[in-house]
Formats: structure tokens, sequence, C-alpha cells
């Protein structure tokens, strides 16, 4: 073995190291995952969401309801389609998001407010590496963007 080939080693190691740390960095420039959805006013944690994809198109469940007191038997009795009176825990909100063509942005979708029952247009953009969602609900020109917060993996 000749004195350059551990150099070659350690180069083509560092190589894949970055090339792992890039691909994993890009996987979560996905809103596939769990994330906390915040109150709109006092910043408080409401619930715990997954959203999962299936065949490239993303839908999301509430899978906790984490605000003090919130009635985890709380049913969606606003809800004016399949959903009406369904649990609010297990409710479908996100139906039928796609990603746009090459961004890291996924719309087309539907999204569900169970606190009135309305369906939005959905626009989702991961923001700060993925730590974050942007979740923008719209009527018209009307809407408002709520900030979502990955939830940290658990070891």
């Amino acid at each position: 073995m000749n004195k350059m080939a551990p150099s070659l080693y350690l180069k083509a190691n560092i190589a894949t190291v970055l090339l792992v740390c890039v691909g994993a960095a890009q996987a979560q420039m996905t809103p596939v995952g769990r994330w906390h959805s915040l109150d709109d006013k006092t910043g408080e944690i409401k619930s715990e969401i997954v959203i999962a994809e299936q065949g490239g198109v993303l839908s999301g469940r509430i899978d906790k309801l984490l605000r003090k007191n919130a009635d985890q038997a709380a049913r969606c009795t606003e809800c004016s389609d399949d959903r009406k009176d369904k649990p609010i825990v297990g409710l479908e909100i996100i139906r039928q998001a796609k990603r746009a063509d090459g961004k890291d942005v996924w719309e087309d979708g539907k999204i569900l407010d169970p606190e009135n029952g309305k369906t939005y247009a959905l626009r989702m953009t991961p923001i700060e590496g993925g730590k974050k969602l942007e979740v923008r609900g719209s009527i018209a020109f009307l809407g408002r963007t709520q900030t979502w917060v990955r939830v940290a993996s658990q070891p």
C-alpha cells in the first residue's frame, strides 16, 4: 500500500459522511412527521398532529389534544362532511396535499379547522431546516398562517 492510499480512504469517508448528513437534512424538509400546533393568541401548544405520505400525497390527523383541560372526548360537531361528529383525536384534518413542482412546498390540499368545521385551501412550507412548518389555510384571498413546531424524535 502506498502513502496516498490512507489519504484517499479518509477523503472517501469524509465524503460519505457529508452525503449522509446532507441527505438527513433534506429528509427533514418535508411536512411528514409529528408536529405541535400552537394557539394563535396564547402560543400554547394545542395538539400533536401526525402528517403521513402515501403515493406522493400527504394527509394529517390529530394524534393528541395537549391544551390544558382539553376535552379528550370532544367531537367535530361543527363539521359538515364525513367528519361530522367524529372524535377530534384521530380526526383527519389534512387531505390531498401534494408537493409543488421541485419545491419544498406542499399545496392543492385542504385543511380542516375542527373548532369551526370550515375547510380551507392548504399550503405547507417547511422552514428553519424543517424544524418548523408554515401552515397556511385560505379561502379566496383571505387566510391565516400558523407555524407548527416539529416534535423532537424520541431516542
